[in-house]
């Protein structure tokens, strides 16, 4: 006669404990799953963010008249070089010739064939500057070379005088030449050219070629006006002029005016960007059966209010010196899907006809006593700054929610697993024991049937 108690270990499964603690964690992934939905959420936010932010940038670089406004210059770029301040110059044409380039003090050496070998002999160059100084440079027998003379001119950098060797393209026996020159161009800056003296020289140094500074001759709508340099910012209000060649009697224009198509571009890039958050808002709206709107932010508050301040903006009463408008006046709707169209035909006719009234529509202006209104772009940008500002800003509250809602869900999700950890220690201790205390009476069992089979058997009575 045997004793039996089943399968030992109490018959339960071997990893009882691991499907007890599975089914104890089902809470913490459900946390896990809402957990990921909300930073679904907070990513759109911020994706949202982003577009509010792009277009504060945008709107930042048009937010006054000195900034939207953009200039146009035609001229002949062949004769002169020409940019022009928006902040000061006006639109205007002139008439422009350039008579005369303005030039330094120059002149060149006589030819030597080789510009190291060659050897001037011991002495010193003269010259007087401008300002009536006398400047004098020794040459030693060291440095009677031409390209050492002309290190030994530029080593003085308060001398006025600068040197250079050359090769005058003759192909004649002596083509290296010596070069001298002034820094500064114009009748107040002739200077005497250098007095060479030398002795002991193989080959001598004289000036061959001598050119004077003069000034440049222009005439501006007829008026012969002389300019110390070929550059210049002070015939034209806020416009620099470069002078490039010289081409008398053949006057042209300088025509500067509105950059119509350059403004245009500007608002277009507005209205481009307030697009981009219409359409997000558009797309989160979307909603369908197959929507799953816990992960994003369809109907949301925060959709209902920007699209809201947008559409009050472009509705919104604006003031000018030339009465109230709205910004449609000038080319900027509503579609019939929700976003703004730009017509562009009409936003330059309307520049064309006036340009002031254009400009103060879109970024106001400053009435009496300094006080400012505020255009189109401004209210854009107050929408977008009050949204974007930290921290009640409706953008950054909801992100700022939202983040609070994750670090709850991770705080409870840390306390149950610290708690299931503890359980799951006990669970691991309790089945262990059970265990021995099973095998304790599975050996006692086995010994009782031991004894039992070394026994008479028992005979049946009756």
């Amino acid at each position: 006669m045997s004793i039996a108690f089943g399968s030992i270990n109490t018959g339960l499964p071997k990893d009882i404990v691991q499907q007890i603690m599975n089914a104890e964690r089902i809470p913490i992934k459900n946390m896990e799953t809402r957990k990921g939905k909300i930073e679904d959420k907070k990513g759109l936010v911020g994706e949202l963010s982003g577009l509010v932010e792009s277009m504060r940038g945008t709107l930042n670089k048009a937010g006054n008249a000195r900034s939207l406004r953009e200039l146009k210059i035609e001229t002949n770029k062949e004769i002169v070089g020409i940019s022009a301040d928006k902040n000061i110059a006006e639109p205007a044409n002139y008439q422009f010739e350039v008579v005369q380039l303005a030039q330094k003090s120059s002149a060149m050496s006589s030819g030597f064939e080789d510009p190291d070998e060659s050897y001037v002999g011991v002495g010193f160059i003269q010259y007087k500057l401008p300002n009536g100084d006398t400047k004098e440079i020794y040459v030693d027998s060291e440095n009677s070379s031409l390209t050492k003379i002309a290190k030994l001119i530029n080593k003085d950098s308060e001398s006025g005088l600068r040197a250079s060797v050359i090769n005058d393209g003759s192909g004649s026996e002596n083509p290296h030449r010596l070069i001298l020159s002034l820094k500064d161009t114009g009748d107040a800056n002739k200077a005497e050219f250098p007095y060479f003296y030398f002795v002991d020289g193989v080959d001598d140094l004289y000036v061959e070629f001598e050119r004077e500074a003069q000034d440049a001759k222009v005439k501006l709508d007829g008026f012969e006006i002389e300019l110390p340099e070929n550059k210049t910012s002070d015939l034209i209000p806020g416009v620099t002029i470069d002078l490039k060649k010289a081409k008398p009697g053949e006057e042209f224009s300088i025509n500067i005016s509105e950059d119509t198509q350059a403004v245009g571009e500007k608002v277009n890039t507005v209205v481009d960007q307030v697009n981009a958050v219409l359409n997000f808002i558009k797309a989160q709206n979307n909603l369908d059966e197959k929507t799953d709107t816990s992960r994003t932010l369809g109907g949301d508050i925060i959709l209902q209010t920007l699209e809201s301040k947008i559409r009050g903006a472009v509705f919104k009463d604006i003031e000018t010196q030339f009465g109230n408008f709205r910004i449609g006046d000038i080319g900027v709707a509503f579609q019939r899907d929700g976003t703004l169209k730009f017509d562009q035909e009409k936003f330059k006719a309307e520049l064309e006809s006036n340009y002031e009234k254009v400009s103060q529509i879109l970024t106001g202006h400053f009435k009496e006593g300094g006080i400012k209104t505020s255009g189109f772009i401004d209210n854009l940008n107050d929408l977008a700054n009050s949204s974007l500002r930290y921290p009640d800003g409706i953008l950054q509250s909801r992100k700022k929610s939202l983040e609070g809602n994750i670090e709850g869900i991770d705080r409870r999700i840390k306390q149950r697993e610290r708690m299931l950890e503890q359980k799951e220690k006990n669970l691991k201790d309790k089945f262990s024991r059970l265990e021995g205390t099973i095998s304790r009476i599975r050996a006692q069992g086995a010994g009782v049937a031991g004894l039992g089979a070394g026994a008479p058997d028992v005979q049946q009575l009756g």
